[in-house]
């Protein structure tokens, strides 16, 4: 970890938007290609105006569906934004709720599972120690750095990441930095 410290130490989290954006984003780019993503993000934007609850739950579904949304994603965004919208989710409560609080009422939205949330808690949120070990970049990290390759169980990766807490999400920022040095913006 040392190295990667020493060489991208440069590199830092950034976070994008409020929760509601963030999490908006991820549902659009599940399964699809980070360009596919963006262009539909783009249609989006450009459909709604603004990216708040009130925005897609007015949006017409046959709209939402035109700029390449399924009808799968079109239910979770209008979940997720109904959430935000009925004050079931709000920035307030995510910023002032412990960790295991926030990825449990965001993972009661249907569409956001404990990755999107643990991202959530990451990037928007800032989190400093998040351990995502569900995340194929952190365990390619680890197999290729510490497991000489060999891809390590969830188990592993969850002692490996001890050594790191309580700052496992800036541990795992410099993993992703070692397979990707481009920053990313969640």
């Amino acid at each position: 970890m040392a190295g990667l410290i020493e060489r991208f130490g440069g590199s830092v989290l950034k976070t994008r938007g409020e929760p509601f954006e963030t999490l908006l984003r991820a549902i659009v780019g599940q399964q699809i290609s980070m360009r596919a993503a963006e262009t539909i993000w783009g249609r989006l934007t450009a459909l709604l105006n603004d990216h708040s609850p009130a925005a897609v739950l007015a949006a017409d579904e046959t709209a939402l569906r035109g700029v390449g949304l399924s009808a799968r994603k079109v239910g979770y965004a209008r979940d997720l934004a109904a959430h935000f919208h009925d004050g079931r989710l709000t920035v307030e409560r995510l910023a002032a709720a412990g960790d295991e609080e926030v990825l449990a009422a965001l993972t009661a939205v249907r569409g956001i599972g404990r990755w999107t949330a643990e991202m959530c808690l990451i990037f928007n949120l800032s989190r400093a120690d998040i351990w995502p070990v569900d995340d194929i970049g952190v365990q390619r990290a680890l197999a290729e750095l510490y497991f000489h390759g060999a891809r390590p169980s969830l188990a592993e990766c969850r002692e490996l990441g001890e050594r790191w807490r309580p700052w496992r999400s800036v541990a795992s920022w410099f993993l992703w930095c070692y397979l990707d040095p481009v920053e990313v913006n969640y």
